[in-house]
């Protein structure tokens, strides 16, 4: 056989694979084109709620988790009402009874969680870029892919169902901490309880479905997966796995939760600074700097994150030896956190710095996300923990790590891939002024809560009156500024929802790569059709080249061949670096 035998076997082979996905993607392509005999258009059924194609999962995922947002927002408007107006009627909801205030404030942590940052960051951007970006076709699997959306959109039936049955939904915190979240006689929730453990538990499964995440998220819910088996038997059966009286332990609960919990902030940070990364290259018109270290980063960070657990629990009576482990392994998990974005930083340093409204959620995630890290060495470190545990010090630091994570990080990408997914461009200014409404009013309302928690104030309070040596009535003042600037806060997204629905229908007609960007994506249309691209592309160079010397356009996208285009079939010249799969 000669030597070249293999490569021509290969390459036939390539080519009879090509030709079926073709036929295949002829058969099932949604088209544009007028109907005719022999066109075949899906229904409304067929196309939106029984679709394999990763773009329209992903925008369901994307959708629903911002429609939770609105019910998730709407809850944290009625309890800081109570906040800084206790007893008095809150406007569309009226007055607030001491079990209302607990559900509002359980289901609001539990709905920005798992229903808002997961859907938005995994679900949405993750499902309908990462084909696009790998010049593939689809999703694999894309039939349990699809499945993945249909078992998230029972859970959120489910949740929501739970507002409306007898006792309220749930108000044992989103932590679920027994013995509240056990016994309903603490919760007074009977069955909002048992239907928020279902619905986590669906939600769970759904993403257990989603290939990419399930990868992340396989390592740390299994254990909480059993930890959720047992509270369910408390709370039904009556069994008394964390029950002190009947030998059971309701820190073996904290344990379980924790150990999924914190590496779920990590699986959910790390496509946020994906996210970040890929609009600050692009604005910066810029390589990203030190590639390399930001992979090994991001792997470290998952590494250490599943020992750092338990520095959520250095006043549950864990044994103070433990406690200085957790610390230093909290201080350890914040170098590659720090590297990453010490990168960003370099990557701006140089750049030619375009401000869209894009690249300024960009930035101000990497602003606002510092704050929330310095702000956590306090907590890391048990003997201060030990102060500010459960004060409201512990909200405004995870309110500046999980905001930049799930808002910050998603508005970027929304208003980034926005021509992609629907074809329009925003309007620029008026992403500008939800920007910078939204921006301003987030820190008024956050950094007078470090202050108030400084000062002793503790979290979950329905009414201060009830707890004289609780109370500080000097801070009052600020628990109306923070409940006030949430108002504005909350009044900004009214601007960005007119902007998005707006711009869906109406905004100018974006071409293929408005932004002029490099990754395969932009070479798709806009929106891209079913199977994504006609032919699949090849790739010659990586996503980041931008400014590169001795050519006339500042970017040099990923599919376009190099100046020495002639010599790329001559022997020792440039081949392709990878082929679209």
């Amino acid at each position: 056989m000669s030597d070249h035998a293999p490569d021509a076997t290969h390459a036939s082979g390539v080519a009879k694979t090509y030709a079926r996905r073709r036929w295949y993607r002829s058969r099932d392509a949604v088209t544009s084109h007028t109907p005719d005999a022999t066109t075949h258009v899906p229904g409304f059924v067929k196309k939106y709620l029984w679709s394999t194609d990763h773009k329209t999962i992903g925008l369901q995922y994307m959708l629903t988790g911002m429609a939770m947002a609105l019910i998730g927002a709407f809850a944290a408007y009625v309890f800081r009402m109570q906040a800084a107006f206790p007893g008095a009627s809150v406007p569309l909801f009226g007055r607030v009874a001491a079990a209302d205030y607990n559900y509002l404030v359980t289901m609001h942590g539990t709905i920005m969680i798992f229903w808002v940052a997961m859907p938005v960051l995994l679900g949405g951007f993750g499902n309908y870029l990462i084909p696009l970006m790998l010049g593939c076709d689809d999703m694999v699997f894309p039939r349990v892919n699809r499945l993945s959306y249909q078992v998230f959109f029972l859970s959120s039936v489910v949740l929501l169902a739970s507002f409306f049955v007898p006792g309220g939904a749930f108000g044992g915190a989103w932590t679920a901490y027994p013995p509240l979240s056990a016994n309903s006689a603490y919760s007074m929730t009977p069955f909002g309880s048992t239907l928020w453990l279902l619905a986590v538990a669906l939600e769970f499964v759904a993403f257990l479905l989603i290939v990419i995440a399930a990868v992340l998220f396989m390592g740390s819910v299994g254990p909480l997966v059993a930890g959720a088996v047992m509270l369910l038997l408390d709370q039904v059966v009556g069994t008394g796995f964390y029950d002190p009286a009947r030998g059971g332990d309701p820190v073996l609960w904290q344990h379980l939760f924790w150990f999924f919990g914190h590496p779920e902030v990590y699986v959910l940070l790390l496509p946020a600074m994906g996210v970040v990364a890929e609009v600050m290259v692009v604005f910066a018109r810029k390589k990203l700097f030190a590639y390399r270290t930001i992979v090994y980063s991001a792997v470290a960070t998952g590494i250490i994150s599943f020992f750092v657990w338990a520095h959520h629990q250095f006043v549950a009576g864990i044994d103070p030896r433990m406690a200085s482990l957790f610390s230093l392994t909290t201080l350890i998990i914040s170098i590659p956190v720090a590297e990453m974005f010490f990168v960003y930083i370099a990557t701006l340093y140089g750049g030619s710095i375009r401000l869209t409204t894009p690249m300024l959620w960009a930035l101000a995630f990497v602003a606002e996300f510092l704050i929330g890290g310095v702000t956590g060495i306090f907590l890391g470190s048990a003997g201060s923990d030990i102060y500010f545990h459960d004060t409201y010090f512990v909200v405004a630091h995870f309110h500046y790590t999980f905001f930049p994570i799930a808002f910050i990080a998603g508005f970027a990408g929304i208003t980034f891939w926005f021509p992609k997914m629907f074809g329009r461009m925003m309007n620029e200014t008026w992403g500008k002024v939800h920007f910078w409404g939204t921006i301003i009013a987030f820190n008024i309302c956050f950094i007078p809560l470090f202050i108030t928690g400084t000062a002793g104030d503790h979290r979950r309070i329905f009414d201060y009156a009830m707890f004289a040596q609780l109370a500080t009535p000097e801070m009052q003042s600020l628990r109306i500024l923070a409940t006030r600037a949430l108002l504005v806060t909350l009044a900004f997204q009214v601007v960005f929802i007119a902007n998005f629905v707006y711009s869906m229908f109406r905004g100018a007609i974006a071409d293929a790569n408005p932004w002029k960007a490099n990754t395969l994506e932009w070479l798709a249309p806009s929106p891209p059709p079913h199977g994504n691209f006609a032919t699949m592309p090849v790739v010659y160079r990586g996503p980041y080249e931008y400014c590169v010397p001795n050519r006339a356009e500042d970017y040099w996208p990923q599919h376009e061949p190099g100046g020495d285009i002639a010599e790329l079939g001559a022997p020792g010249g440039r081949r392709p670096v990878q082929q679209g799969i």
